[in-house]
């Protein structure tokens, strides 16, 4: 008996890197090609993952749904919880209601159409993924507006769901098309004259209009100047490749790095002020409160060749990395930021994915100035030569500063599909996955786990907070929820490594 306890400690931290490895995933994985594994790894690799979780740890996979874990887990958690809803108990299945009722009202609503066509997909019909579905519905500020843009999916949710639509002309436009000569909803009228009038086209949603303009003939160029007050800002983005864009300003700091990386290289110098401008002041919003709170920071980042991402994720992990770099800046203390690329790069605005991957070297330079704060953002595959980040962080945290007077933080941006992780560089510095990268602040505080220094109960307490934040309920509700998580996780393991 005097050795339960031990034991229970040793169940209770392989539960907590278990749930860290699902984090990691949750976080960069979308089950695209990656610079190093096709799709169909990524996918298989993700499909394990989610299995075994929700599995042995139910409740802490439905808790995943309150962190910043990206849009393609996030759906395949909520179809998941709900597939397999028998696996959990009532009172389990109203807090994991509420939770999917709160993440799927974050999500683009292209996303959880394809989350209730997976559903139907797998017959999955009881009363509560209807009312989920129901409830998500009349919240939707303009149901009109979704059955011109995302028609298939609508009408799937509301025969899925037995819902009758919302007016009468809605269900004509969605079930018997032709019925009427007019509707009075505008987007449902612009829709039936768009197909024989050129000016309604002008009155649709973008995506939607773009169809009817190559039906019509329309010039690119025409059709882009008098469509643009329809475009989103992400639209006006990806269509405006050249010359200033006041849009820039209010861009999310990933979306607007791989904008500015996709532009040549002339055009970033032509537009130095306006672009350094924007990034910054994104760099800016994403640090809020925190702005130059970090003390002196040095950044180690990857801009080798593999930063190149895939065919899929075109510079993604470049991007990422740019992202860092001036959130980075702005978290830091005035005038205590340095950044260290691995090609030796000086001009962020100008770093392009080439080269080799020399991270010890980079790592080397980057503590010589003793600072606070060490944040590696990088794939995790250092080749020049290989191994030598590991070596350098292993001989620097035990021998040159145990007390760990600098803290330090690799972030990675790509998953690896065969480790069902992301890559690590040693076991002494934690490693966080990252998608983007206006999310690093708050990765930097979910990594102290993966340090092996606190276990289950501090990273309970942690989910605990953020699912509290996450839903508004009291902290009793939480608490029994994840206790039983708790004692799920007991049972899992028997008590015993």
């Amino acid at each position: 008996m005097a050795e339960r306890p031990m034991a229970e400690s040793f169940a209770d931290l392989i539960a907590a890197e278990d749930v860290l490895l699902f984090v990691n995933a949750a976080v960069t994985a979308t089950g695209q090609r990656e610079f190093r594994s096709r799709a169909e790894e990524q996918r298989l690799s993700l499909a394990f993952l989610h299995e075994y979780v929700r599995v042995n740890y139910r409740p802490v996979y439905a808790a995943a749904l309150a962190l910043d874990i990206n849009d393609h887990n996030a759906a395949l958690v909520v179809v998941q919880l709900l597939i397999n809803a028998g696996d959990a108990s009532a009172a389990e299945r109203r807090t994991e209601g509420a939770l999917i009722g709160a993440r799927l009202a974050l999500m683009p609503p292209q996303r959880v159409y394809r989350v209730f066509r997976a559903l139907r997909a797998a017959r999955v019909n009881n009363r509560r993924t209807r009312a989920i579905m129901r409830d998500w519905l009349a919240a939707r500020p303009d149901v009109g507006h979704d059955a011109v843009k995302y028609r298939s999916g609508l009408k799937n949710a509301l025969r899925h769901a037995h819902l009758p639509p919302r007016s009468v002309e809605l269900g004509d436009f969605l079930f018997r098309p032709g019925a009427r000569v007019r509707y009075e909803h505008g987007f449902l009228d612009a829709h039936r004259r768009a197909h024989f009038e050129q000016s309604a086209v002008y009155e649709l949603p973008y995506t939607v209009a773009e169809g009817f303009a190559a039906r019509h003939g329309i010039p690119r160029a025409l059709f882009l100047e008098r469509i643009a007050p329809r475009m989103t800002r992400l639209e006006r983005l990806r269509t405006q490749r050249t010359g200033p864009t006041a849009d820039l300003a209010v861009m999310p700091l990933t979306r607007l790095a791989l904008y500015v990386l996709s532009l040549p290289a002339g055009e970033r110098v032509a537009r130095r002020a306006e672009l350094t401008g924007a990034l910054r002041a994104s760099a800016a919003r994403a640090a809020g409160a925190r702005a130059g709170t970090w003390g002196q920071v040095a950044a180690v980042l990857d801009d080798s060749y593999s930063a190149s991402g895939s065919s899929e994720k075109r510079r993604r992990p470049l991007a990422v990395a740019l992202g860092c770099h001036y959130l980075l800046e702005a978290l830091a203390a005035p005038g205590a930021y340095r950044a260290h690329w691995t090609s030796g790069a000086r001009d962020p605005l100008l770093v392009r994915p080439w080269g080799p991957t020399p991270l010890g070297s980079r790592i080397l330079d980057a503590l010589e100035d003793a600072p606070q704060r060490l944040v590696i953002v990088s794939d995790g595959w250092d080749n020049a030569p290989p191994g030598l980040a590991g070596e350098v962080l292993r001989v620097w945290r035990t021998r040159l500063d145990p007390e760990r007077r600098t803290s330090a933080v690799h972030v990675n941006p790509v998953y690896d599909a065969d480790g069902f992780d992301v890559r690590r560089l040693a076991p002494s510095v934690p490693t966080a996955g990252i998608r983007d990268a206006e999310d690093l602040p708050a990765l930097v505080e979910i990594a102290q786990f993966a340090e092996g220094r606190t276990g289950l109960a501090e990273l309970l307490a942690h989910l605990r907070e953020r699912t509290d934040r996450f839903l508004g309920t009291g902290r009793e509700r939480t608490d029994r929820f994840l206790g039983a998580g708790r004692d799920r996780l007991a049972g899992a393991r028997g008590g015993a490594p």
